[in-house]
């Protein structure tokens, strides 16, 4: 466990990923714990459905991400940074879901906001904490987003035995 006196920050970098979209999914979120400059613990998370779609997989990496961070430290108020190639997953979080809530949970088109269980699900988690949502372009050479990428291929691969998709 880890001490939380000498934390500064957390970062939470994730991925989704599907085969044939929708179908077997794979999502992965690495967990890392900043004390300043130095990287003091990081752990991974990986999980997967047999019928689902990238959309779930990216909001699922992220609920899993926060929820241990938010489990393993309840009571600090550390700043935590979400780091994702998901723009679906980060506009969604921080410019869409105030203008969904407002509006019954309704786009602007008027239609319902799919995956609302999940969106509402993430928006309860992250109520009164410190969460940034970073968009990072992805297959882009970035180290950690290239990690959690092969994570949720990997989580993903059992699912796919047997699929006839």
């Amino acid at each position: 466990m880890t001490d939380t006196t000498n934390l500064t920050h957390i970062v939470v970098t994730t991925d989704g990923a599907c085969f044939r979209n929708p179908g077997p999914g794979g999502w992965a979120a690495i967990v890392q714990h900043w004390a300043g400059p130095d990287l003091i613990h990081e752990e991974t998370l990986t999980g997967g459905l047999p019928a689902t779609t990238s959309n779930v997989m990216e909001l699922s990496a992220a609920h899993a991400g926060l929820s241990r961070v938010f489990h393993r430290f309840p009571e600090a108020a550390l700043p935590v940074t979400v780091r994702s190639d998901s723009e679906y997953l980060t506009r969604g979080m921080s410019v869409w879901l105030p203008n969904w809530k407002r509006s019954g949970w309704r786009t602007s088109a008027k239609k319902p906001v799919l995956n609302r269980d999940l969106w509402a699900a993430l928006d309860a988690l992250c109520e009164g904490r410190a969460v940034a949502w970073q968009w990072v372009k992805g297959h882009n050479g970035d180290p950690l987003n290239e990690r959690a990428d092969a994570l949720a291929n990997a989580a993903m691969e059992p699912f796919k035995v047997g699929f006839a998709g």
